[in-house]
């Protein structure tokens, strides 16, 4: 019987499913299940599929990746889950790390590191992404909820959390209602994954967009929630002054260049989605 079943949703990124796997393959997979859960790509996988006959490959036809991961668990057996998404590089000790601390805690999420697919010198979003994108630890220690690109859990747990939910922030959600019934939610800095960052400010603001919207459904939308919300909403500026010293200090950029880029990103993004949050509190959407 396997230990470990590692499950991946995926939809219409074969070039980067490809490389997932690649860089999977690379870890000590003894006692591994792995399935790919497509969401009817119209891509075709036969090239990725012919290049790793040892991955089971499944079609969810139900749109999301929280639908995807929830086929995955059901097409799987073993006792430890852990959870990858198509477009990260897992690192050569990530299979075995996950099995290092599997029982440290009921749901782990580990260290998640941004790196660029296009030349430097990097874009706004580019930059952006270098300081603020997928900092598991605050996620974790700080607001409570892990990350689904880099998760470990146990199948006992899901079984009494239950599914992920989609149409909201599904790893928000499904952490909270896991710490609610008293599981312990821990950050392991050693369960390393990569992930690209946004190369542009289309899926920047994409990005961005779609999470505004997950973390609006899960408000409620009552008239007290829309009052906070819009109020969190004007809160969006003064984010802006106390990021941007955090922007024009960061090691993590090179030059002023790449940082006045970084600090025109922030200022646009925050400022949109000031827009985008009080439109929502008055019913309007985005």
């Amino acid at each position: 019987m396997p230990s470990i079943a590692i499950i991946i949703p995926h939809y219409n990124d074969v070039v980067r499913l490809g490389r997932c796997l690649a860089a999977l393959a690379r870890n000590d997979l003894a006692g591994c299940e792995i399935v790919v859960v497509d969401n009817g790509s119209t891509q075709s996988l036969t090239d990725v599929m012919r290049d790793f006959p040892d991955i089971r490959f499944v079609t969810e036809p139900q749109k999301g990746a929280a639908a995807a991961r929830n086929r995955g668990v059901h097409e799987t057996t073993a006792p430890c889950l852990m959870f990858i998404d198509a477009d990260c590089l897992p690192a050569p000790d990530w299979v075995s790390t996950g099995r290092m601390v599997a029982e440290t805690a009921d749901l782990i999420g580990g260290r998640v590191e941004v790196f660029d697919e296009t030349p430097p010198p990097r874009s706004g979003a580019e930059a952006f992404e270098a300081i603020f994108a997928f900092d598991f630890r605050n996620y974790i220690e700080v607001q409570g909820f892990s990350g689904t690109g880099n998760l470990i859990t146990r199948r006992d747990v899901f079984n009494d959390v239950g599914p992920f939910r989609g149409g909201i922030s599904e790893d928000r959600d499904w952490s909270f209602r896991a710490t609610a019934k008293g599981y312990r939610l821990a950050y392991e800095d050693g369960l390393r994954v990569g992930h690209p960052s946004r190369s542009d400010w289309p899926t920047l603001r994409g990005k961005w967009r779609r999470i505004t919207q997950e973390m609006f459904g899960q408000t409620g939308g009552g008239a007290g929630a829309r009052l906070k919300w819009a109020l969190k909403g004007l809160m969006m500026p003064l984010s802006i002054l106390a990021h941007l010293p955090r922007v024009l200090q960061s090691p993590a950029l090179s030059g002023a260049g790449e940082r006045w880029r970084a600090a025109a990103t922030l200022v646009r993004l925050r400022l949109l989605r000031m827009v985008w949050m009080l439109r929502q509190a008055m019913g309007l959407g985005i």
